[in-house]
């Protein structure tokens, strides 16, 4: 089963304020026979926003949610009392996130603290009849409807923000990594999918600095085409600056590599222009003259390690810092 706690895909109804109509109000005061015209203008719809929040992880707390309509402008009054603005509605989601519109394919994103961007604007309030008068019309009785408002069904997507995201077959020492190197505790078993939904750890480096890691579910062959775990756990892997293949050495190492590129490269070719960094795990399993002798013979940077002994892991992390630092 997947965690329940973890949500990524959620798609909600939305509405935004329609603007209040400007009033058509003519002064009426005690000895003023010919007051003229004070209607004021209508309030404007409240906003759908996006904003994002460094806090969120997922997008649990919208589960329930369906449908949001923001509110609606008031009416303008007589003596050019401008009608009140209808509330924004504020939607926080996690860093990561993106919005995709029903009617139109438009999307939007939010990859920063306290950004905002709005999903749906509210309408404009009409004007009162007092713009209107003019020397030839002393006494208009036209004032404007407020403007409708906007609905559109929003999906919202989150792609997990991270530094490195880590990528290999179910069982390959992904999760364990990130326990050993991190605070995170993710669940490890012995047993296919261990990892169901994404973990986040923030792995600790030299002189208070540090950067963030991501267990991504593992792959299986397919996957682009939705086999398994499928597209929900390749979307996430979009969002990492470095991908760290994990690929056991009791494995046929250049086989398992060569599988996992294909399903990346199918998937979203982009992927393919990301840094990355090879970790052959599990080298407890071997003794240290067979693991000196090992060589994957793959192009990329490659690394022998132990989630268990520790054997490799401050060079990992130091192959790690070192591309997240250099300059393209």
């Amino acid at each position: 089963m997947s965690n329940p706690n973890f949500i990524d895909h959620i798609k909600i109804f939305c509405k935004s304020g329609k603007g209040g109509s400007g009033s058509s109000h003519f002064r009426r005061e005690k000895f003023v026979p010919k007051g003229g015209p004070d209607g004021g203008d209508g309030g404007k719809g409240g906003d759908i926003i996006l904003k994002g929040n460094s806090q969120l992880w997922t997008l649990l707390h919208l589960r329930y949610t369906k449908h949001l309509k923001a509110e609606g402008g008031q009416d303008g009054q007589g003596s050019k009392k401008h009608g009140k603005n209808g509330e924004d509605i504020i939607i926080e989601v996690p860093l990561g996130t993106i919005a995709k519109y029903e009617s139109n394919k438009k999307t939007l994103e939010i990859l920063e603290h306290d950004e905002e961007k709005v999903l749906l604007e509210g309408g404009i309030g009409g004007l009162g009849n007092f713009h209107f008068k003019s020397s030839t019309n002393q006494s208009p009785h036209y004032s404007q409807p407020g403007i409708e408002s906007l609905e559109d069904w929003i999906s919202l997507e989150l792609k997990v923000l991270a530094d490195v995201g880590l990528v290999g077959f179910p069982n390959a020492g992904k999760s364990t990594l990130l326990s050993s190197i991190s605070k995170a505790k993710p669940k490890i078993g012995d047993y296919p999918f261990t990892t169901l939904t994404p973990n986040l750890g923030v792995i600790p480096y030299r002189d208070n600095m540090s950067f963030i890691m991501a267990d991504i579910p593992g792959i299986i062959e397919g996957a682009s085409e939705g086999k398994g775990l499928g597209i929900r756990f390749l979307r996430h892997i979009e969002r990492n600056s470095i991908l760290l293949f994990m690929i056991p050495v009791d494995s046929e190492i250049k086989k398992e590599f060569n599988l996992l590129l294909n399903e990346l490269k199918k998937y979203n070719k982009e992927l393919l222009e990301k840094k990355f960094i090879i970790a052959i795990t599990k080298c407890d399993l071997l003794e240290e003259t067979a693991l000196n002798k090992l060589d994957a013979n793959l192009k990329y940077d490659t690394i022998k390690i132990s989630s268990v002994t520790g054997y490799g892991l401050e060079g990992l992390k130091d192959l790690i810092w070192e591309k997240i630092n250099i300059k393209e």
